[in-house]
């Protein structure tokens, strides 16, 4: 462990022992890794002048928040992969629920399944009644050409 993590670290167990919970869900090592000159300078900045830490305080609760939100996320996403063990799904399928479980953006419809799996609009439309067979997806109440398709 570098120095400059050790503020991290302390910080971490010092808000993590008084959980009594022996296991941690988060990782604030990939966030400070992902914003890592940001840590430093803001770690630099507390560390000169009054040696205010606020700047930092606030930071290291940003990143906190960030990794206990990305660990959710992952909770979520475990899940529902085991709510739908049981099922008989193809890769095509599958590929659609880890994206659909991510951070897709905008509406699922035929259209974009058969575009992101590399399958006819056909082949995508047979999917997705599949899946709402099983009760993994919903259409959306507007028809025609605005038919989209939501994971429950």
């Amino acid at each position: 462990m570098e120095m400059a993590e050790l503020p991290a670290q302390l910080l971490i167990c010092v808000l993590h022992e008084p959980m009594g919970i022996p296991e941690r869900f988060y990782s604030m090592s990939s966030n400070i890794l992902r914003t890592r000159k940001n840590y430093y300078d803001t770690l630099e900045a507390s560390q000169k002048g009054k040696l205010d830490i606020t700047t930092w305080l606030k930071w290291f609760l940003d990143c906190l928040s960030q990794a206990i939100e990305s660990a959710n996320s992952v909770l979520h996403k475990a899940r529902v992969w085991e709510k739908l063990q049981h099922l008989n799904l193809n890769e095509r399928q599958r590929k659609v629920i880890n994206i659909l479980l991510g951070n897709f953006q905008g509406n699922l419809t035929t259209s974009k399944y058969a575009k992101l799996v590399k399958c006819s609009q056909d082949t995508a439309l047979r999917d997705i009644q599949v899946l709402m067979q099983y009760g993994v997806m919903v259409q959306s109440p507007d028809g025609g050409r605005s038919t989209h398709y939501q994971i429950i």
